[in-house]
């Protein structure tokens, strides 16, 4: 039985969360440390890790949970199409204009201007088609890997491939499916034996809220969603040097708005809020993510408690144990306690080759919904739910 088709996997006007796998063509270490030559290519990971913060602010799809290893990438992603709804047209021509301008300037893509917001505000139908893919998944991973594909190939000075094809996609069907990929998503690096722990995992989401929530700042990658004026932009291709456009244009992409965040602020919240309807879309007003709403039924400080634990648990076979404080995080999902250590570390092993990841009965009314009469790997994740 083939995978369901991504039209059956997310609708697009419907709210839907996925796991996404993109990978280096060759699986080679394109963003790590070459075996072959040495050269240490790992500054790559930060490329990757501001790319999809600077998309965060002008799409209408949450990262809710990521991690850049050396060659390959782990993104949770929640699409918002109410989000995008929300939007005002002009907000939603600019938002496509600053990531698809339609233009180059000596290889440095031009701002959009206001009369190019106009024109696209007047022009109905492709603007509807324009709100479309602002909270499609597929438009923002293709976003997010072109560029990265063509800067590398540029400093490597070939051509060719640089991620190995389409990225994988997973469907998530529900909060146990979400918190045991989630946490398998943010250990990777410590599964990887390339950190011990979870406060050392640079380029993923739990080590940002980690220290996001320590204090820490970074300068923000988010675009900046402000127009220039026609004459403006005129006056600056005229009057302005190649050289000292360039060099400006560069400048203005580490720091965009000339702002501060906390790391972890560009990121959907985790927590969900309680008081908040189900339906509220949340908007954000900072520009630096699509919503305030988060993603789990848990506080910050015992998700960080169990994902240390769960990070310990390295050998096959421990984690049998968990601690009282941390077993109604667990319990209250259905998740068997005995269990839990054996599903994140082997997510790969329960949900590699399915379509969806979550409960058992999550996973049967996805694969019903989806035209399936069962879902891959069924059988194999209900020894992890209690009866």
């Amino acid at each position: 039985m083939g995978r369901p088709l991504r039209s059956e996997q997310v609708a697009d006007d419907e709210v839907s969360i996925v796991h996404a796998v993109q990978r280096c063509v060759r699986r080679a270490f394109l963003a790590g440390i070459d075996q072959a030559t040495g050269t240490d290519y790992g500054y790559r990971r930060e490329w990757i890790r501001r790319r999809m913060e600077a998309l965060a602010s002008v799409f209408g799809v949450d990262v809710l949970t990521y991690a850049v290893m050396s060659n390959h990438m782990h993104l949770i992603l929640r699409n918002r199409p109410d989000v995008v709804l929300a939007w005002t047209d002009q907000e939603v021509a600019l938002r496509w204009l600053k990531v698809f301008p339609g233009r180059r300037i000596e290889e440095h893509l031009g701002e959009p201007t206001e009369s190019d917001v106009q024109m696209l505000v007047a022009d109905r139908e492709r603007l509807a088609e324009v709100r479309r893919r602002l909270s499609d998944i597929s438009w923002f991973m293709r976003s997010l890997s072109e560029p990265i594909a063509r800067m590398a190939n540029r400093q490597d000075e070939c051509t060719g491939r640089f991620w190995e094809g389409r990225f994988k996609l997973q469907r998530i069907t529900d909060e146990a499916g979400l918190l045991a990929c989630a946490m398998y998503v943010d250990l990777n690096p410590v599964r990887a034996a390339m950190a011990e722990s979870p406060d050392e995992s640079v380029h993923t989401s739990g080590y940002d809220r980690i220290k996001g929530d320590q204090g820490q700042e970074i300068d923000s990658a988010a675009f900046d969603l402000v127009p220039i004026t026609t004459e403006q932009a005129g006056a600056e291709r005229r009057n302005t040097p190649v050289d000292e456009l360039r060099e400006t244009k560069r400048a203005k992409r580490k720091n965009p708005r000339g702002r501060r965040i906390r790391r972890d602020g560009w990121l959907s919240p985790l927590t969900l809020d309680g008081s908040t309807l189900a339906s509220d879309a949340a908007l954000n007003h900072d520009g630096v993510r699509a919503s305030d709403k988060g993603f789990l039924g848990i506080s910050l400080k015992d998700y960080v408690k169990l994902l240390r634990w769960t990070a310990k648990q390295s050998e096959e076979g421990a984690g049998r144990n968990v601690p009282p404080s941390l077993q109604g995080l667990v319990s209250r999902l259905g998740i068997d306690l005995s269990m839990w250590r054996d599903l994140v570390w082997n997510f790969q092993r329960y949900f590699g080759n399915s379509c969806c990841a979550g409960s058992p009965s999550g996973m049967s009314q996805f694969a019903e919904s989806s035209g399936r009469k069962w879902a891959r790997g069924y059988r194999r994740v209900a020894e992890c739910f209690a009866a």
